[in-house]
């Protein structure tokens, strides 16, 4: 059964969403169309523009019956068509001695085949096997007065009709007793147009057989984007308009959206973009650049570095330089170092600094590192303050202290972190003691002993001192100094 749609004129006339499939405004000769009995004549648009009419006013007649029958049109995939009347109506009440039997309504009829094999007869000018799509009444008819004036009192009204099936079909209009004049007919049907949309490519659509059909159309990512939710989907109504949207297409990484998000497109040199979505393209940090279009990262130059945990729009960064004004204060066998933060951090904030220690001199050529017996306080590696506490020190020693200053990059760097250095010689303390001694000779009345250097002399040795006893006594002789 035929569903009658009944539409907004206005909105119709602007409605892009719709291919024609036939205009008897564009017809430059005689329409030929089938008629029981209208009449084709030349006639008039509301902008006064010449066109081919068919006309019909049998209104002192009852019974009327009149017909008139379009040529075959294809449907050329449509499943509903919709059809757009303008027409002319007379006023019954305006024409003198008219009988009860005038109308101001005419019907509208399709009737649908394979092919065009219509004649002047068949299908028979009847209800069945024409199926009826509505009962055509114009808003405004025109009087005798208007004639004279030339007022021109255009109805537009819009019918739908579906679903159809067959390769085409064919209009007629059957008037039953009126005066009218049916001015211009174009057959359509709507679309939901080739869109791009949430990322997505979808195809044109054509709208479903009924007027709420919604019918679903697939979209495609398009180029250089990827699905972020499936399926996508878009639905195409009645009216031809796109609606309820599912799923999204996003931007690879690499890429942003422009011209209002439908084209994905590469970042250009010197801007990256490190994940999808729908961000644009940032430009490289500071000390970075990329080495393409369609960037993902941008690279450090050269001497300048990034640590994995540094985020991506973070600038490349650098070794931070050395210290500064290193002071010390000896206390016998500890110091404590203090010294202001390098000038140049090299972009960040998370400096520290280490010590190296080295003891000098002893004989032993050169400096070596100090023995794990050195304490640290607070410690001797990844000092966030500017001062250190260093003790159980050798007394009577030479030092050297390298203060490094390093950052999360230093390890990327070729080179050995900055420093500063400071020379420091320890206090004297008591020697340790003599270890071994030995008898070299005796007399009667003497006894010459030998012995070795103490182990920590811990400065200059002036002399020593030697106190005796009697054998299995404990009753103390003397003390002999010697050098």
């Amino acid at each position: 059964m035929a569903v009658v749609r009944r539409c907004s004129n206005h909105l119709l006339s602007l409605f892009l969403s719709t291919e024609t499939l036939m205009d008897s405004t564009t017809a430059t000769a005689e329409l030929g169309w089938t008629v029981y009995p209208w009449e084709e004549v030349s006639g008039y648009d509301e902008n006064m523009n010449t066109i081919r009419t068919y006309q019909v006013c049998n209104v002192f007649d009852n019974n009327q019956n009149n017909w008139v029958r379009t040529k075959y049109i294809r449907r050329r995939g449509a499943q509903r068509i919709h059809v757009e009347m303008k027409f002319s109506v007379r006023d019954c009440s305006s024409i003198p001695n008219v009988p009860g039997s005038c109308k101001e309504t005419f019907n509208l009829y399709y009737y649908e085949s394979d092919a065009d094999t219509a004649t002047r007869t068949s299908p028979a000018w009847m209800e069945n096997p024409w199926i009826k799509v509505d009962t055509i009444a114009a808003d405004e008819s025109f009087s005798q007065v208007d004639l004279g004036g030339r007022v021109m009192k255009i109805n537009t009204e819009v019918r739908s009709f579906g679903p159809v099936s067959r390769n085409g079909f064919y209009l007629a209009f059957q008037d039953y007793g009126g005066c009218m004049s049916l001015i211009a007919v174009r057959v359509f049907y709507r679309k939901c147009p080739r869109i791009i949309t949430n990322g997505a490519l979808f195809q044109e659509t054509l709208s479903g057989a009924e007027s709420t059909s919604l019918v679903a159309a697939r979209g495609v990512c398009i180029p250089n984007a990827e699905e972020v939710d499936v399926p996508i989907k878009l639905y195409c109504n009645g009216d031809g308009e796109w609606m309820v949207p599912i799923g999204r297409c996003m931007c690879k990484a690499g890429n942003e959206a422009v011209e209002n998000g439908t084209v994905c497109r590469a970042c250009p040199s010197g801007f990256f973009k490190p994940t999808q979505g729908d961000e644009p393209c940032m430009q490289c940090p500071i000390n970075s650049r990329t080495t393409s279009e369609g960037a993902i990262n941008c690279v450090c130059r050269n001497g300048y570095y990034r640590t994995d945990s540094d985020p991506l729009q973070m600038p490349c960064t650098t070794v931070p330089s050395a210290p500064q004004n290193v002071i010390s204060s000896v206390n016998e066998t500890s110091v404590m170092l203090e010294w202001m933060p390098p000038r140049d951090s090299g972009g960040r904030e998370d400096v520290v600094f280490n010590i190296i220690c080295k003891s000098c001199g002893g004989g032993r050529g050169g400096c070596t590192r100090c023995g794990d017996n050195v304490q640290f306080l607070p410690r001797q590696l990844g000092l966030t303050e500017t001062r250190v506490y260093i003790s159980d020190l050798l007394a009577h020693t030479q030092y050297t202290f390298e203060v490094q200053a390093v950052n999360g990059v230093s390890d990327q760097s070729p080179y050995s972190p900055q420093y500063a250095s400071v020379n420091i010689t320890t206090n004297q303390a008591a020697p340790s003691t003599v270890s071994i001694m030995h008898q070299v000779s005796r007399t009667v009345d003497s006894i010459t002993l030998s012995w070795s250097q103490p182990d920590q002399p811990n400065g200059v040795i002036l002399d020593y001192e030697l106190q005796y006893y009697e054998k299995n006594t404990q009753r103390f002789w003397g003390v002999l100094s010697t050098r």
